[in-house]
């Protein structure tokens, strides 16, 4: 199709369309609702030769998703924030069946206060789920990642199910150019689905069955071994579509001018666009700043975060969410993977953006210049402390 300029959401929609879903099933929550629109638009003007099933709720529209993969089909879904949650009962089954699932979360707040606005409490919520998690920077990454996912996905050696996220508003809701492939394209790189098993009455099978704690167990480690192990898939395919397509997308980990940083800023998501200005504005200045992404969070790049961060004089983690009552969430997902570690170096965490609030360059610029590295734990960038006292 080659390069187009269009809003996020019908980048993802794109991305969805050209891995060839069999079965769609969506419930419209904002910012996620442009995404199936223009799916369920597809499918009606003959562009999308798929099933599009609506339903009453998310809960709903995991539950049809669930049987079409059970079923045989390559199924996708998409939701965000309220809507994720309320699926949350049947994709921890999605998982636990082995399920190649691919779906969007356009990630968003969780009530209360309502707000519509993006942030990462609804995937952190999942991330125990057993799903794979990976998240886009841009329309192009969240664009990619979509045939990338399924073939992630569909490997023999991981059998789970894949969550793409893209923040909300910053990318649904923005216009960007994209290279579009040529369906062509995408065809020869992800192969039509063969499931690894099927419902079929003519070949009784049983997903999903109750155990009792003798088993239990073993199949929970089979799920989690698998989530771990996925890792070479990941690099694999992403490296072969970088081979494929010409440019870039996914993999555990990337980075920015890291090579002789002193100091290196870790994120996930669209921020890490902002970061990378940030760094330059500093390296500008003398400072030797680079930047850490983090693009698939389960399963965790331990060996690729410890690689790039020992050493280190100083490690800052912006995460864009919060365990209530504890703080960070991607912070001590750092600090678990440098923790007694040969060069472990001072890492600061920081909560940022809850609820969609900006930050900017000089809001990075001061978390660097801050004394005492290593000192500055669950801090919370820009919050009105004086609300607390009225």
């Amino acid at each position: 199709m080659g390069k187009m300029f269009v809003e996020g959401s019908m980048a993802v929609a794109l991305g969805a369309s050209l891995s060839r879903p069999d079965v769609i099933s969506a419930y419209p929550i904002t910012p996620q609702t442009h995404i199936v629109e223009d799916l369920a638009k597809f499918v009606a003007d003959g562009k999308l030769n798929c099933e599009f099933v609506n339903t009453e709720s998310e809960f709903g529209a995991a539950s049809v998703v669930l049987g079409a993969q059970a079923a045989g089909s390559r199924a996708y879904t998409a939701t965000t924030s309220q809507g994720l949650i309320l699926m949350s009962e049947v994709l921890f089954n999605v998982a636990g069946m082995r399920l190649p699932l691919v779906m969007c979360v356009a990630n968003r707040s969780l009530s209360a206060p309502l707000s519509i606005w993006t942030d990462h409490q609804d995937i952190v919520t999942l991330r125990d789920s057993g799903f794979i998690i990976m998240f886009a920077e841009d329309a192009q990454e969240a664009l990619d990642l979509h045939p990338i996912a399924y073939r992630i996905a569909e490997d023999k050696r991981v059998q789970l199910p894949v969550m793409i996220n893209i923040d909300g508003f910053l990318i649904t809701h923005t216009f960007e150019p994209v290279d579009v492939p040529d369906q062509a394209q995408v065809d020869k790189f992800l192969k039509p689905y063969v499931p690894f098993q099927a419902l079929d009455p003519k070949k009784p099978y049983t997903m999903g069955a109750f155990t009792e704690p003798a088993y239990h167990m073993d199949v929970r480690y089979a799920m989690h071994k698998a989530n771990l192990d996925s890792t070479t898939v990941i690099e694999e395919v992403c490296a072969q579509f970088e081979k494929d397509f010409g440019r870039k997308a996914g993999g555990l980990v990337d980075t920015y001018k890291i090579d002789d940083a002193e100091t290196v800023l870790v994120a996930m998501g669209s921020i890490t666009g902002l970061l990378e200005e940030a760094v330059d504005a500093m390296r500008e200045k003398g400072k030797k700043v680079g930047v850490l992404k983090i693009k698939t969070y389960r399963p965790f790049p331990f060996e690729q975060v410890r690689k790039h961060l020992a050493g280190r004089k100083q490690v800052i983690v912006l995460d864009r969410a919060m365990s209530a009552g504890f703080g960070e969430i991607l912070g001590g997902d750092i600090k678990t993977a440098l923790y007694g570690q040969t060069g472990q170096p001072p890492v600061d965490s920081y909560i940022y953006g809850l609820g969609g609030r900006d930050i900017f360059i000089p809001d990075i610029e001061e978390l660097v210049a801050k004394p005492n590295p290593g000192t500055h734990q669950s801090e919370w960038i820009g919050v009105k402390y004086d609300l607390l006292e009225d």
